[in-house]
């Protein structure tokens, strides 16, 4: 019994849990089939239209089987009057009412006088109570109602359809006509019962052949718009189908052309379009290739005499002392801009490797905070020139992550040498966060903000915000492109937020194991609430209390 109960619990929700699954099946095959919709439509237009189409016409066939049946029982109903009058003409008051009646009555039921158009009948006389004779009812008065009565003792034809009991224990409709007539026994109503078993007859077989001619034409309908959808549906899914696998780098698909309809002008279209494209795409990536190929062949050749320069800009500096003010100062510019120069072409060799797909990830266990305390020691001397303080807000624990340290520890130092160009030598503030799945780094500032869209235009290439301004760190503009590259590589997610006067965040994130993707991220991009800036007082708090920028990790 307790088995039975559950299954009688379970058992709506399971019918409630299939009758979803398959409204969702329907949907989605509704959504999108055009064949299906058309098919529906086309289905249901038809039925619609049979249904008011057989309504009308059963309409109008039932009014004119009981209009002929009406004028029909109306000549019928004429001929008794008179013949009901005819044997009671010059009766008496005193006579023998109710014997006459009935003499009359069998009379109308004789079959040979009641089988004319109107079909079979049967009669009621009616003779009103007077002085000497009491109300005499003849026949099956249950069948005339009262309203009917009432019209006809007010001396007017008239009729009403009514229902009696069928031999079988049913119930057949009638037609009730009833009329008064001017005899010798005053007040006298002949009512006639016709039955209307026939036309109901002919009407169901009416409505039986319309019902069925209507399925039959909707099924033929429906067949008929399959077909002419099938004619358009299967060339739009062909073109369909090509279209993808011309979008998956299949550029010489095309579309058969048969004919010269639409659909055959649409298939030239196409191909046209197509054809456009793909020498569109293959001028691009010769473009591409020829731009890649020449930074890089740039780039390696102009190797051999930056050394050649480096060596003799390090022959001169370290002879500085011996030479005059100017020239000394002439040496130390030729080193920084050496410097820088060496630096660009190694960006701009590490960016052509990432556009020929051949950069590599050398993956492997490593505490991410080790990262962090390698890049804050790059750009220590910088930030500190700039009066910047690195605030760290790291775990406790190590956080353990696959990933390419040289690359990871690259990015980090690309965004806080941003962070101290643009923070107005405002605390630079970099947290770390680890879930189960991914680990984000976000490097904060309070400088000059970004403004709106350029949180995507600060990955691109030698995008500069306000080019007028100086980079303190030196940058060569292919910073973040290159770290958003990296960050990339590792199936990771750089991004950035900012707003004018609330200053800048770059979020880094990054999964633990490689080649996860990330879904979410530990830590908020954009801060939860307005931050205000640090005075110069909390400044000089934050320096005396924030902790060394430096460090070691618990295993080292």
């Amino acid at each position: 019994m307790i088995g039975g109960s559950r299954r009688l619990q379970h058992g709506p929700a399971t019918f409630l849990t299939w009758l979803e699954r398959a409204s969702r099946v329907v949907g989605r095959r509704w959504r999108r089939s055009l064949q299906l919709r058309v098919l529906v439509s086309a289905m249901g237009l038809s039925l619609a239209l049979m249904l008011v189409l057989g309504f009308f016409l059963s309409s109008q066939i039932a009014d004119r089987l009981l209009t002929q049946k009406i004028t029909a029982a109306s000549d019928e109903l004429a001929r008794a009057r008179a013949t009901v009058e005819s044997e009671l003409a010059g009766m008496g008051e005193s006579e023998g009412v109710e014997s006459r009646m009935r003499a009359v009555r069998l009379r109308l039921s004789d079959p040979g006088s009641a089988a004319g158009l109107a079909g079979v009948f049967d009669s009621v006389i009616i003779v009103p109570e007077n002085g000497t004779q009491g109300k005499v009812v003849l026949g099956p008065s249950q069948t005339v109602s009262e309203a009917l009565q009432d019209f006809v003792r007010s001396g007017q034809v008239s009729y009403t359809y009514a229902t009696e009991p069928a031999q079988d224990g049913g119930t057949r409709p009638v037609l009730v006509m009833g009329t008064p007539m001017a005899t010798g026994a005053v007040g006298v109503q002949l009512y006639l019962i016709f039955q209307l078993s026939n036309e109901e007859s002919t009407l169901n077989l009416v409505q039986r052949n319309l019902i069925t001619g209507g399925l039959v034409l909707s099924i033929l309908m429906a067949a008929v718009s399959m077909f002419v959808a099938r004619q358009v549906v299967l060339p739009v899914r062909q073109t369909a189908r090509i279209a993808v696998r011309f979008a998956n780098g299949r550029l010489d698909e095309r579309v058969p052309v048969r004919g010269e309809d639409d659909l055959a002008r649409l298939a030239m279209s196409f191909n046209e379009m197509a054809e456009s494209l793909s020498r569109q795409i293959v001028q691009l990536e010769e473009y591409g290739q020829l731009q890649r190929q020449f930074t890089s062949d740039v780039s390696h050749e102009l190797r051999t005499p930056l050394t050649t320069v480096r060596l003799a800009a390090d022959l001169i500096h370290g002879s500085r002392d011996e030479l005059s003010p100017a020239l000394a100062r002439s040496s130390e510019l030729l080193e920084a801009e050496l410097d820088r120069f060496e630096s660009l072409l190694t960006s701009l060799l590490e960016i052509s490797r990432h556009d020929a797909g051949v950069a590599d990830l050398s993956a492997e266990q490593v505490d991410l905070r080790r990262c962090v305390y390698a890049a804050v020691d790059v750009v220590e001397q910088g930030a500190k020139s700039s009066g910047t303080v690195i605030q760290l807000d790291l775990p406790e624990t190590p956080v353990i992550a696959e990933v390419d340290q040289r690359r990871v520890e690259r990015v980090l130092r690309n965004l806080l040498a941003n962070a101290v160009d643009h923070g107005e030598s405002r605390p630079v503030q970099v947290k770390m966060r680890a879930d189960t799945d991914a680990v984000a780094i976000t490097v904060r500032d309070w400088g000059v903000g970004l403004k709106p869209g350029e949180e995507k235009l600060v990955f691109n290439r030698f995008w500069r915000a306000d080019p007028s301004r100086v980079r303190r760190m030196g940058g060569t503009g292919l910073g973040l492109a290159i770290s958003y590259e990296d960050a990339r590589l590792h199936q990771g997610r750089l991004e950035a937020w900012g707003e004018p006067g609330r200053g800048a965040c770059f979020r880094l994130t990054l999964p633990l194991v490689r080649g996860h993707k990330v879904v979410g991220s530990p830590l908020p991009l954009k801060p939860a609430s307005p931050q205000r800036i640090p005075s110069a007082h909390e400044l000089r708090e934050v320096l005396a209390d924030s902790p060394p920028l430096r460090g070691k990790t618990d295993e080292e």
